[in-house]
């Protein structure tokens, strides 16, 4: 059998790079599985006293999505896989649901953003063009990376898993274009803050501000953070750790956010009511309800 001093310096450092993912996946799906059940309560009574609606769907998609990124996470680093192809295509399949995860995450703000705007259709229009199309360079990006990167798999005898290297600069990308869309949103929260703070109040609208607000700049931090990451580490296992750490945290708190603001509503408006709504009239007289379940 063969000993470490049989082993190349590379195999050695990608044999700790192999563990430190594993480790770092299981902590990640630790953490969110301990997420889940905390809020396991307040979940089933949305899920079930909730109307169905796109709001809910959306909710479902982004709640739940994360999940398929674990068992996606825990099978690259936890299973035995010499195909580089078969690697290359599992890796694939993780980089579209986070792409999902993020979108959904990021939409539930869109949302609140257009709701504090008084669904005002230009800005609409404005955010969902940008959104849709950082979503689509983001894809484009992807499948090109995932194409021309390299799949780095174990050599020493015992070690699983699987990882893809790529150029820092298209890995960059994404995040650099995801902190421009962020930007923007905050930029449209403030400003309708501002312009609203006087004639403005209500339990709701007091949320959708501070939800945004607390939302994007927690979002900035993290892209920010991975930016700086791709930039900085030479080792691709600290820069992927990041990304899954971005991924995870923005769907904590798009769902626990919506949580709270769904709770807030039927205090609001009655524990009786089946249908909830963001009530624009809280906000400012005669506006429109906006649906949010």
């Amino acid at each position: 059998m063969q000993t470490d001093s049989y082993y190349s310096a590379n195999d050695v450092t990608t044999a700790k790079g192999l563990q430190f993912l594993m480790y770092t996946s299981l902590s990640m799906a630790t953490f969110w599985i301990y997420d889940y059940v905390c809020s396991l309560h307040e979940e089933l009574a949305f899920l079930l006293r909730s109307r169905w609606t796109i709001i809910k769907a959306l909710y479902i998609i982004t709640r739940y999505a994360p999940f398929l990124l674990l068992i996606t996470d825990l099978y690259l680093y936890f299973t035995q896989n010499e195909n580089p192809d078969k690697c290359r295509m599992v890796i694939s399949i993780y980089s579209c649901l986070s792409i999902v995860s993020v979108a959904c995450s990021e939409f539930f703000f869109v949302l609140r953003t257009y709701a504090l705007w008084n669904n005002n259709r230009t800005v609409l229009t404005a955010m969902l063009s940008a959104f849709f199309a950082v979503a689509v360079t983001s894809i484009v990006v992807e499948v090109v990376t995932v194409n021309a990167s390299h799949v780095t798999i174990g050599a020493i005898q015992g070690i699983r898993g699987c990882y893809r290297t790529s150029s820092v600069i298209k890995a960059s990308i994404t995040f650099i274009l995801l902190s421009a869309f962020q930007l923007g949103l905050i930029s449209l929260t403030l400003i309708r803050a501002v312009q609203s703070w006087r004639v403005v109040n209500g339990p709701l609208y007091d949320v959708l501000v501070k939800h945004n607000i607390f939302y994007y700049t927690f979002a900035l931090l993290l892209s920010a953070l991975n930016v700086l990451t791709q930039t900085l580490f030479s080792k691709i296992v600290y820069r992927l750790v990041c990304e899954v750490l971005q991924f995870y945290i923005l769907a904590i708190l798009a769902t626990r956010m919506h949580l709270l603001l769904w709770q807030i509503d039927r205090q609001t408006h009655g524990s009786g009511s089946d249908t909830v709504y963001v009530t624009m009239s809280d906000m400012r007289p005669a506006e429109r309800a906006f649906t949010t379940v």
